[in-house]
């Protein structure tokens, strides 16, 4: 085995084609070979101070893994060795949807030492104006872009997985980092008028899903949480519901997991005609562990077959559409609106923190700014 030689000033040499030269030793691979590598520059003294450089910068990094990727190649051990074992379902997905679909079409053959700043803003860029994936039911998408949501999503999982490049020697600085992401264009969420809750919950009725509809707009569950319900997570004697499992469709099956986060995991108190027409539900099915269960299967429900559900009567009392997620906003806005707390209104959703649910939430009726209005009014007259 050849004596190993230290990192040290490298040589200088003048080409033939009248450039300089520096070349130097970045380390060793697993067989004790030199790794010699060289920087070219139009005078001596330029390519000195490149050499300078290259010798320090090849010290932060691992002489045999770094310049052995592509980023297509790195995302795909990145993802297997950090991100899989780790995540929920859910999360997975949309980690597969910024990776597959989005970072390696566009980036995927760049050399992770190659790969910059500008490229990656130029990508960021692209996909706020055509980034869309094009399907083929839906072909009047073809030129639209992500949504900034989206492409923050994209960035999250770039920048991780850069991160760690240098974590692992791999590169010597994340270019994603600086980037500039697009914000958020806030869209105002539906919520059921106040007036069309009787008819939703006599259509529910109809449907024969009075029961958890009638919780949700008295909870304001996750769909998921709503629908893994079981008998036992009541406490009829305390009025309370234990919120501790949610189900999702996972690979064609439903699958029943914990809450996405520990805040998810809680205890809800009920109001009493709550808990009355939850006991009534279970006696037309004692037998059934599950709160509300399908009427098909005797499980759970499917969520999106109650979305659907949900969808139809939506429609059958003519309101503008609300999906299923705006009826726990409903609820979150109709709870301040009636003096509940910001705090409990957190703790009640499941959320990690109080801004959280006013930021995202809390719908800001006519109503509500007429009292505010009013408030500011009083305020202001009994000061005169």
């Amino acid at each position: 085995m050849p004596k190993r030689r230290a990192n040290g000033e490298g040589n200088i040499r003048k080409r033939k084609d009248g450039r300089w030269e520096g070349r130097y030793t970045a380390g060793y691979d697993a067989n004790g070979k030199a790794i010699t590598k060289n920087v070219l520059g139009k005078t001596q003294a330029e390519v000195k101070d490149k050499l300078r450089t290259a010798i320090e910068d090849s010290k932060k990094l691992d002489p045999v893994k770094a310049g052995s990727y592509t980023l297509e190649q790195w995302l795909k051990l990145w993802y297997s060795v950090y991100v899989e074992p780790q995540v929920r379902y859910s999360t997975k997905e949309l980690y597969h949807n910024a990776i597959d679909h989005h970072i390696i079409p566009k980036l995927g053959s760049v050399k992770l030492e190659k790969l910059t700043m500008l490229q990656i803003q130029q990508f960021y860029n692209e996909l706020l104006k055509s980034g869309r994936v094009q399907k083929k039911k839906q072909p009047e998408l073809r030129e639209h872009g992500l949504s900034p949501r989206m492409v923050q999503c994209v960035h999250v999982v770039l920048n991780k997985a850069l991160e760690h490049a240098v974590e692992e020697k791999l590169i010597l600085a994340n270019p994603a980092k600086k980037c500039k992401i697009p914000k958020n264009t806030r869209k105002e969420m539906n919520i059921l008028p106040e007036a069309l809750i009787g008819p939703y919950l006599s259509a529910a009725k109809a449907h024969g899903i009075l029961a958890p509809m009638y919780l949700e707009l008295t909870t304001g569950l996750r769909r998921g949480e709503l629908l893994a319900l079981r008998w036992e997570d009541l406490d009829v004697q305390n009025h309370t519901l234990s919120i501790n499992k949610s189900v999702a469709r996972q690979n064609g099956k439903l699958v029943i997991s914990t809450p996405k986060t520990p805040n998810s995991i809680r205890t809800v108190l009920l109001p009493a005609d709550t808990v009355k027409l939850l006991v009534e539900e279970h006696e037309k099915h004692p037998a059934n562990p599950y709160l509300f269960p399908s009427p098909r299967t005797g499980e759970t429900w499917d969520p999106d077959g109650f979305r659907r559900l949900h969808d139809r009567i939506i429609k059958e009392i003519g309101a503008e559409h609300v999906r299923f997620h705006d009826m726990r906003h409903t609820f979150a806005t109709l709870s301040m609106k009636s003096g509940v707390d910001v705090r409990t209104l957190s703790e009640t959703l499941g959320h990690f923190s109080a801004g959280f649910t006013l930021s995202t939430y809390v719908h800001s009726t006519p109503g509500m700014k007429q009292s505010a209005a009013d408030a500011i009014g009083n305020t202001t007259r009994n000061a005169i």
